[in-house]
């Protein structure tokens, strides 16, 4: 079984490097890895260039396509000129776990297995980005295997399968992992493997998590992704409009009251229901702020992604 590691970068010069180490200290090496760059402008090629990637007794080779393009476009390009027979997948801004490769593609020792979907973690340097994990990442407790789809944080699979649905559509640029798991859930065997871990830095502050939610949101209307979550947050904030605006115009006191009652209702649901991952007393302040700025990016995303790509 020879493995290729494949991932796409751009302006990554602050967290490339981290993922670089992991690569190299992982317990089984990928065979070679190839790095698909969409046109940096910062130092990420001169951080790649000047890493040691020496080895004993391994001779690990690393390739790198400037390939301008979206990450589509990249993983593409990397994936097709790869050797090996088993393709793993992680992203810049990750850090691999020192099994991960090696848990990653032991299911491939059963040939009916095509896919593996590994599990990812978030790495929390302050309250802030403890608090901003359970809405970005799926939690342990809350993971569905039959549900749970393949994301290239953390994914391997079988060359052939990405030759049979005709590799990442390369119209998208976000979301494009969304629409390939989409492809391969229902014609090939998938298993979760949550010993497969990458570990992931989210962003430090509320503009970045917004611009994160915003992307994210933006992608899924590109690629024609409904979600029933943003379905139900249009539902929140329709109705709570339309009754503001009923209120107002009638000055009815009692709904006014009712409102207010299901604000508080709302934050203290928010609070709740990831209190248990944080254990902070600051968390009853960022967990309602990050609920509402969520929700906001999400509902700008989708309108502005169905404005500009049409319904």
């Amino acid at each position: 079984m020879k493995i290729s590691f494949i991932t796409t970068i751009f302006n990554e010069g602050e967290s490339i490097g981290k993922l670089l180490e992991s690569l190299r200290d992982q317990s089984v090496l990928s065979d070679e890895i190839i790095i698909a760059d969409g046109g940096s402008t910062d130092n990420t090629l001169s951080v790649i260039s000047n890493f040691q990637f020496k080895i004993p007794n391994k001779n690990l080779k690393v390739k790198i396509l400037k390939k301008i393009g979206n990450r589509s476009v990249g993983r593409n390009a990397a994936i097709e000129s790869s050797t090996g027979d088993i393709i793993v997948c992680s992203d810049a801004g990750c850090v691999l776990d020192k099994d991960w490769i090696k848990n990653i593609t032991k299911p491939f020792e059963d040939p009916q297995i095509d896919v593996v979907s590994g599990y990812y973690k978030g790495i929390s340097k302050t309250i802030f980005q403890k608090c901003l994990i359970p809405y970005v990442l799926v939690m342990p407790d809350r993971v569905n295997i039959n549900n749970f789809l393949p994301a290239t944080r953390s994914m391997a699979f079988r060359k052939p399968v990405w030759e049979k649905i005709g590799g990442f559509d390369e119209k998208y640029s976000h979301n494009e992992d969304y629409v390939f798991a989409k492809k391969i859930r229902n014609k090939f065997k998938i298993k979760f493997v949550k010993e497969a871990i990458v570990f992931w830095y989210p962003p430090r502050d509320f503009k970045n998590s917004f611009i994160m939610f915003f992307r994210f949101a933006y992608g899924d209307a590109e690629a024609r992704i409904f979600r029933p979550k943003v379905f139900l947050i249009f539902l929140r904030y329709i109705i709570g409009v339309l009754l503001f605006g009923l209120a107002i115009i009638k000055m009815s006191v009692p709904i006014l009251s009712f409102l207010l009652l299901c604000l508080i209702l709302y934050v203290i649901w928010s609070i709740v229901k990831n209190y248990k991952y944080i254990n902070d007393i600051k968390a009853y302040v960022y967990l309602p702020l990050l609920q509402f700025l969520s929700d906001s990016a999400v509902i700008l995303g989708t309108v502005f992604g169905f404005i500009k790509y049409g319904l």
